[in-house]
């Protein structure tokens, strides 16, 4: 019934999307016990959180900033690159002020400016998996953050291996 999407702790709460069915469902982070369920219009594609909202993505150019304790939509934020709109945002992560999308379909995450939406560049993950270990997988779709270690760990659907990052700027 339910297909799950993008999940993120808050305080001692889990927030779990899902993709079509317009449901985000909350959790208590450490019993797993369900807590309270809200509804949104549209899909759920990617979740993640700043110091005051949850950040959502829908696979269209538009973040939505949603307040954590009733899930309404406070604004939208609408991602460019290079002057034009940049679709199929999916899995995010903030990392350092800036919210970190993959681009379904890809093997890019753009680093993006959470007050703009302008993308400030992109990571290229292309040749993590070697053809061999490539072949029988799906997209890149997979990041999380290690704040304490200043980490990123990256994979993908059906992706044999979880990789862990550190982003160095040029």
């Amino acid at each position: 019934e339910f297909f799950g999407e993008g999940i993120t702790a808050r305080g001692n709460e889990l927030f779990q999307l899902t993709w079509q069915s317009g449901v985000v469902f909350v959790y208590d982070r450490q019993t797993f016990a369900p807590r309270r369920q809200h509804r949104y219009v549209g899909e759920g594609w990617g979740l993640t959180q700043d110091k005051t909202s949850l950040i959502m993505s829908d696979g269209s150019e538009y973040l939505r900033v949603i307040d954590p304790a009733t899930f309404t939509e406070r604004r939208r934020v609408r991602v460019t690159a290079a002057g034009a709109p940049l679709r199929n945002l999916n899995e995010l992560e903030v990392v350092k002020g800036e919210i970190f999308a993959n681009v379904w379909q890809t093997d890019y995450v753009a680093r993006i400016d959470p007050g703009t939406g302008v993308v400030n560049g992109y990571i290229d993950f292309r040749g993590l998996l070697s053809p061999r270990e490539r072949d029988g997988t799906d997209v890149l779709n997979g990041i999380a953050y290690d704040e304490a270690g200043d980490r990123l760990f990256i994979t993908g659907k059906l992706w044999p291996k979880v990789f862990e990052v550190r982003v160095t700027r040029k």
